[in-house]
């Protein structure tokens, strides 16, 4: 086949490897086979949620810092951050600051829950002088529209009595008026790109309370009041920003906080993925290549809609005449549906059944199994 070069751009596999540790492991499979002979590119992806700090942090060659931000329940958390190589671009994932996974299952509410933390992370950011923040918004536990990390810029919100306003969603229904007078004057020189990938607006039945409420905690009752919150903090909102943006696609994501972006500080809100292969100059890089391996923990139905694996795919189809190969923790209900949108085969790493534990430990090593033989199966056909 005369392969030359190979391109590896992988998603992580949830809880068993990141992206960078799914990449080395194909290249070691491959590499097992044709030693020595071929130029391979790693290109660690993701697609706006967990790992996406991680897999730009690999590909633009950044640096990692921590920072003490308020958590979710008003608690300490520490928090990582990036910054790239170039010390340009900051990249932030909400859920660092912000996320469920920070809040025991016990006490999820998101009629307590708060964005400010986020807010901190984004001022940590401004300190390096960057030009340009990535945020990535999955995972978060909040459902306060984003007043949390306004506050936390230098916004005041107040309620009827001119008294500060309590964090949370539930205290939106109390906003009154919204002071954006002494917001992070720095945000006004800096590029915000969201990666958002739901189109939600931000209220109602399709809205960030109730698509997204309960599985933060929020019981019907609680729905319905967490909406009726975030209907008067976008009135109050606009009122201070001149922008109405709750039937924005993407507005109600993150419960809310994409309303508070889109209004306060003029973000961008863009397809994770599409993000990730921009920022790693993905187009440029997969131009010369022959074959092109990606993948993630699971595929399925749902992985033609923005997952990693067909951003990556659709990339290499436009851009070259690579061999498009998906290898992944499992192949699940309706995956075939990716071989419509670029992909030419998929492969499971799994090994013969097995508990999910077991899969889990040994995913790097499963992996660079199935690379191998995939490898082969290639050199056969020459």
């Amino acid at each position: 086949m005369g392969i030359k070069k190979i391109v590896i751009a992988p998603d992580s596999f949830k809880e068993s490897m990141t992206a960078k540790q799914a990449a080395e492991a194909v290249k070691r499979g491959f590499e097992s086979v044709y030693k020595g002979t071929i130029t391979y590119d790693l290109v660690p992806m993701a697609d706006g949620g967990e790992g996406t700090t991680q897999s730009l942090a690999d590909g633009l060659k950044g640096t990692f810092y921590e920072k003490v931000v308020t958590g979710p329940l008003g608690q300490p958390v520490t928090a990582t951050y990036a910054v790239s190589g170039d010390e340009s671009t900051a990249i932030i994932e909400m859920a660092e600051a912000s996320g469920l996974a920070l809040v025991p299952a016990e006490k999820r509410d998101p009629l307590k829950t708060t964005t400010y933390g986020t807010g901190e992370l984004i001022k940590a950011a401004l300190e390096h002088d960057v030009s340009k923040i990535i945020l990535g918004i999955g995972g978060s536990a909040t459902n306060d529209g984003g007043a949390g990390m306004i506050e936390a810029l230098g916004g005041l919100l107040y309620d009827k009595q001119g008294e500060r306003l309590a964090l949370g969603g539930a205290a939106l229904q109390d906003l009154w008026q919204m002071d954006l007078s002494n917001l992070d004057s720095r945000l006004e020189q800096v590029n915000v790109i969201v990666a958002c990938d739901v189109d939600n607006p931000l209220l109602g039945s399709k809205g960030a309370s109730a698509v997204y409420g309960p599985q933060k905690g929020a019981t019907p009752d609680m729905v319905r009041q967490l909406d009726q919150a975030l209907a008067n903090f976008h009135d109050v909102m606009q009122v201070a920003t001149g922008k109405n943006v709750k039937d924005i696609p993407g507005a109600g994501a993150a419960g809310g906080i994409g309303a508070g972006l889109l209004a306060c500080l003029d973000a961008k809100l863009e397809p994770g993925i599409d993000i990730v292969l921009e920022q790693t100059n993905f187009a440029k890089r997969v131009a010369d290549a022959d074959i092109v391996i990606t993948g993630e923990g699971k595929m399925d139905s749902q992985t033609i809609y923005g997952k990693t694996p067909i951003g990556v795919a659709k990339v290499a189809k436009k851009n070259s005449g690579a061999t498009v190969i998906a290898i992944c923790g499992t192949l699940s209900n309706g995956y075939e549906a990716v071989f419509d949108h670029g992909i030419d085969a998929a492969f499971s790493i799994a090994q013969g059944p097995c508990h999910v534990e077991q899969a889990i430990q040994n995913g790097s090593e499963y992996l660079e199994a199935t690379a191998r033989n995939i490898a082969s199966v290639i050199e056969l056909k020459k």
